[in-house]
This record gives structure tokens, sequence and C-alpha cells, in this order.
């Protein structure tokens, strides 16, 4: 069975009407039928049914064995990071998400986990990065923003081996392109805000995890924290996933075809995209993605934080905003945005300089997108005459 029909059947008809949606249960808690009797629900922050079916989803999609849906995807990062101890150690990727390095450098560090950022894309990194301290692995594939790609099987292996719980990002990529678990990992975490729920309409978390025991030890820490998915922004991320299988098809479709325009502009230095077979890593990322994702990204000739905010901000397709993984089309400038936490030596050491450029593919026509970008990439060359001209 493939996996469109598997979305669409799994989820459950309401037992109580036929109602095919998933009832949204917008309640703070249940009736008993005596004192702790009742019907698999007592709070709604402990367990709620319209969460429940999104988060046995969830765990379907990456063949994990429960799942768990927060309140944001930071959430659910700091859910992960919460099964550490005070000496512990985590091996991250170098190009990081910005949250993730906000919450891992200026929140966990002073509490006495340490945070070793290596480049996870030649799993050796990892492997001679690796002390007794070392807990937890956490990589992104692809990375945000610059598409980076680790061997996640490669890397899988060197933390069984050391007994430390590998931990990947799965969100530019999703379920449907990769399932990590699959390659070894212990846990998977998602921002849902983006592909997942997929309009842009909501901020949402989810993890889904290989063990039971893992399993249990993320539903304490989610019903200790609190940081919980609503019933309604559940009903939502549901109702996204219906659609998931078309729209990352869609999305990747666009992409490739977007980056395979965008090598040939003289104004871009790197053009970041694992469907390019220029890609570092694109081998490795043809064996563990179905698909190549819906990020873009590209620097410039001249590394000019103001020609690339002409850009951004010349575009009419692409909305310039944050986030990405909705079906319209966005694009950033992470130096100023998604990444302006990050100390500008340590962005610029991932790769992530201040002329990079992120587009969030959407579901646009590929050839509007691609002419939206034409324009505005000509009118920034056209108004900076005098930078331009020398290389373009």
């Amino acid at each position: 069975m493939q996996e469109s029909t598997k979305i669409l059947n799994n989820l459950p008809i309401d037992p109580l009407t036929g109602s095919i949606s998933v009832p949204i249960y917008q309640t703070s808690t249940f009736v008993q039928d005596a004192p702790g009797v009742h019907k698999g629900y007592d709070y709604a922050r402990s367990n709620n049914p319209t969460r429940k079916v999104l988060e046995d989803t969830i765990a379907q999609l990456e063949n994990g064995t429960n799942g768990y849906a927060f309140a944001s995807g930071l959430a659910a990062i700091d859910a992960v990071i919460k099964l550490l101890s005070s000496g512990d150690e985590v091996i991250a990727v170098d190009d990081i998400y910005g949250g993730a390095f906000r919450l891992f450098t200026h929140v966990y560090q002073k509490f006495g986990i340490s945070i070793k950022y290596v480049d996870t894309t030649n799993a050796q990194n990892v492997a001679d990065a690796v002390t007794d301290k070392t807990k937890l692995i956490w990589i992104e594939s692809p990375t945000n923003p610059t598409l980076k790609i680790s061997d996640i099987r490669a890397i899988a292996q060197i933390a069984k081996a050391n007994d430390i719980l590998l931990c990947v990002d799965n969100t530019f990529a999703s379920p449907i392109a990769q399932k990590p678990l699959d390659l070894g990992a212990d846990i998977v975490v998602h921002s849902a805000t983006k592909y997942i729920s997929g309009h842009s309409d909501l901020i949402a978390g989810l993890v889904v995890t290989s063990t039971q025991e893992l399993g249990d030890k993320i539903k304490f820490i989610q019903n200790a924290s609190g940081a919980i998915l609503g019933p309604f922004d559940s009903w939502l991320v549901i109702r996204g996933i219906e659609t998931l299988v078309l729209r990352i098809k869609q999305h990747a479709e666009n992409a490739q075809k977007v980056a395979e325009y965008l090598l040939t502009e003289k104004l871009i230095k790197n053009v970041y995209y694992p469907g390019l077979p220029t890609h570092h890593n694109h081998e490795i990322a043809k064996k563990q993605q179905k698909y190549f994702g819906g990020v873009v990204t590209f620097d410039l000739v001249i590394d000019d934080k103001d020609l690339a905010s002409q850009i951004v901000s010349g575009t009419k397709l692409f909305k310039l905003a944050e986030s990405l993984g909705g079906v319209k089309s966005l694009c950033c400038l992470p130096c100023e945005m998604t990444h302006k936490s990050i100390p500008a030596e340590k962005r610029y050491s991932a790769g992530v300089t201040d002329s990079l450029i992120r587009l969030s593919v959407g579901l646009e026509d590929a050839d509007d997108l691609i002419a939206d970008l034409q324009q505005a990439i000509a009118a920034a060359v056209t108004a900076n005459a005098d930078k331009t001209s020398v290389t373009v």
C-alpha cells in the first residue's frame, strides 16, 4: 500500500458519530466514572483525543513506536534535551537552526550541558569528536539553511557503538522524503509548523521515538513540562498531513527547477540544493531521501548584505518572511532573520554568509517563480551597477 493511501486510511473515523474528519475535543478535563476510572483521558495536558490521533499518525509516518506533539518545534527540541543531565555533552551539526543554537548555547550550557559543533557532512568528524561525556548527537539533514547532507546511517553506527543517542531534525525532508529511524536514529524531531502542516497557519512541534522506553521518557517530560499542542492546532496538523505526499512531490519538483535556473545567473556564486549533482553529498542524499525538498539557498559573488536584501525585498511572488514549508513561496535573508542570533564568525564558518538567501519554494507554477527571481535579481543588478559591473 502506498504512503498516501496509508495516511488517508489510517486516520480514524469517529466511532461515536461516523464523522470522517477527526473531531476537535476542545476540553480541559474529562468526567470520570469513579475516582481514577475513566475512558483513557483525565486531564487534557496529559492526553487529548485529537492530539492522540496526531501523535499516533506521526509515529506511523516515521515508523516509530511513539509520537508526541508540542506547542512549537523548539518545545519539541527542548523536550529531547531534557533527557540529558548536567555534565553531559552534545555533538551538534555546525550549520544548525538558529533557534536550536540559541536554546543549546544560551539556555542549556548554563545548566552544565556542553555543546560541541562539528561539520557532520563527514561522519569521521563526528567519530573524532566523541568523548566519554557525549550522550547525544544532534543533526539536521538537510540543514537549515545551507542544506548540508549528513550520512544518517553512518552516524547512527557511530552513536550505537558508543552508547549515544542520535536525534535527527527531519523538518526539511519530512517523513515522506526521509525516515531517519529506519536509518538507525533513535529520535526524530519536526517543526510541524513547516511542511507537515504546510499552510503557514500554526506553530507546532513533534517528537518520534524508536523505542517504547524512549517514548515513555519523552511522554513524562511532555506531561511534566506542559508544552503541549492544543486540540485545534492538532486538528490543523492532521488536516495538513492528509495532503503531505502530494505537496512534498510538488515542492521538490518546483525547487529542482528553481535551483537549476539559479545556476545560470552570473550574480550567484553558490547554489545549495541536494537535488543538484554538484551538491556536496548529493549521492548520500539520493540514498536516504526519496525527494530532495522544497528549500533552495544561494549566495552572491559579491558578499554584500545590502545587495542580497534588495533581492529578497524585490520579489513579488516570494514573500519576505520567516519560516518555510508552506504552500506559498517565501524568501529570507538568514543573517538578518533566522540566524541573526548566531555569532558572525560561527555563521560564516558554517557557510551562512551575509549574502546567503533562503528560498522556500511553494506550490505556485515554477516558471512564474523563476520569472519573479529573474526580475528581482535584474533590478538589484541595475540599482547596484557600481558594485556589479566588475563581476556580472
